[in-house]
């Protein structure tokens, strides 16, 4: 069952804008040692949009090579057209994920029709267990209605959704809907991790994990030890962190994190620029009263 805290964890790059895979491992290896509960490679912090298929089959290989049988690990095989989307989720079986996470066509805007049919074909062909993700924000306002996700979760293939809609009231009704023995719902908004699972998702895919990882997983693993005043806390100290990232443009903000608590993992790529000093200034003091630096 799809569950916990599962980072979908930066693409670490050279200066040069090449990949850095030995940092991506080492990346990885900070992140299983905070005690997440899997691997997210090539979502949206991951920077999957601006890489081409062979990077895209270069991360997936070093991930789940790196990783083995420490936790699962997930790719993001997400794009505009269900044929790419097939292709891409048949190379992540092919190198071992444990499953494929597919986000909505973002530069069109399907009706929930076609978007049933995407994600049926999809899950058809792909050969591993595939995670639906729901981010109308990055994708024109298009949102996976939780009627089509009741649907689609009947498929034996489609195992959970991320819902980065920021609507609690969304994801109450995707858990009343749609979560099953087989199906979970899962948080993609990290303000919303506590108020998540206090309705009943089985955990989250954070991109502050990258940054604040125990945080994340002292959310989850003291609110199933019924600790719900300190999964407060956590979340309480997580909040301002992952509102700060708004500093920067799309993911940007994580990686000046990460160099300001002294493990770069380099640039995003253009268009995706640096931070200002001052935003970088706002950005460390978040940081410092998070007990980060």
């Amino acid at each position: 069952m799809l569950h916990g805290i599962i980072p979908p964890v930066v693409t670490p790059f050279r200066d040069d804008e090449s990949l850095d895979l030995a940092r991506l491992k080492s990346h990885i290896d900070d992140q299983l040692a905070a005690g997440v509960h899997g691997i997210f490679v090539l979502g949206t912090t991951g920077e999957f949009y601006s890489m081409s298929e062979a990077e895209k089959q270069a991360v997936t290989a070093a991930a789940v090579a790196h990783v083995g049988s420490r936790a699962k690990v997930y790719v993001g095989t997400g794009a505009e057209t269900t044929g790419e989307v097939v292709r891409l989720s048949k190379m992540a079986a092919a190198e071992g994920a444990a499953g494929v996470s597919v986000i909505t066509p973002y530069f069109l805007k399907p009706t929930q029709g076609e978007l049933l049919d995407h994600f049926r074909r999809v899950a058809d062909a792909a050969g591993v267990p595939v995670i639906l993700y729901n981010n109308p924000a990055t994708c024109a306002g298009l949102s996976i209605e939780p009627d089509t996700v009741a649907k689609l979760a009947e498929h034996p293939q489609v195992v959970g959704i991320k819902d980065s809609s920021g609507d609690l009231q969304n994801t109450i009704e995707l858990v009343k809907r749609a979560q099953s023995d087989t199906f979970s719902v899962l948080l993609g908004r990290d303000t919303l991790i506590l108020a998540g699972l206090m309705f009943g998702t089985r955990g989250a895919i954070p991109a502050t994990c990258n940054i604040a990882p125990k945080l994340c997983v002292g959310i989850y693993e003291s609110f199933k030890k019924g600790e719900v005043d300190a999964a407060r806390r956590f979340q309480d100290q997580l909040s301002p962190v992952r509102l700060a990232l708004s500093l920067g443009t799309g993911n940007g903000a994580v990686k000046e994190a990460l160099a300001l608590l002294g493990k770069p993992c380099g640039p995003n790529r253009r268009p995706i620029g640096p931070l200002s000093d001052d935003k970088r200034a706002t950005l460390k003091k978040v940081l410092e009263a998070a007990g980060l630096v």
